[in-house]
């Protein structure tokens, strides 16, 4: 049975208790009441200190959920509606292998969020450096899940090493 997890708490909830009760219609997180889930098709534990940001399926910021503030100082209403690359200045560290990642760009680095877009397939343990606006740089591991409904994006979650 998948598991799903708020972006916003961490909360994990398996997929019957999402739609227990009179109505087929998932509900939102049991715990702190956010909108929308991400469905995990393994069983994935963030690190207590992991920060997530979901998007849609532009790339753009939808929300910083638990964690976002600490890792890069930045506020809800600072970045939502702008790309998350552009906002967390993500420099991926992992270089391409010719396998399920593509290199969009032609520079030799494969970016995670662009496969995750393009291909609805998740992106596990890429090492990244964060250089948030306004922030120092801070080294992350990336994990990048896709949203599988029919408005796509994704959550990212960089867990600081």
């Amino acid at each position: 049975m998948p598991f799903f997890i708020c972006p916003s708490c961490g909360n994990r909830e398996l997929s019957n208790s999402r739609t227990a009760g009179f109505s087929n219609r998932p509900k939102g997180c049991s715990k702190c009441g956010f909108g929308f889930l991400f469905e995990l098709l393994d069983d994935y534990y963030p690190a207590p200190d992991a920060a997530f940001f979901t998007c849609d399926k532009e790339g753009r910021v939808l929300d910083v959920g638990r964690g976002g503030y600490e890792l890069t100082g930045l506020k809800d209403e600072d970045v939502i509606g702008r790309p998350i690359k552009e906002v967390l200045g993500l420099e991926w560290k992992d270089q391409g292998d010719g396998g399920e990642e593509a290199d969009i760009d032609g520079d030799g680095v494969t970016d995670p969020i662009e496969t995750t877009l393009e291909w609805g397939v998740r992106s596990l343990g890429k090492r990244v450096t964060v250089h948030a606006e306004g922030d120092l740089p801070a080294e992350a591991v990336a994990d990048v899940f896709p949203a599988y409904d029919d408005d796509g994006g994704l959550l990212l979650v960089l867990t600081p090493q």
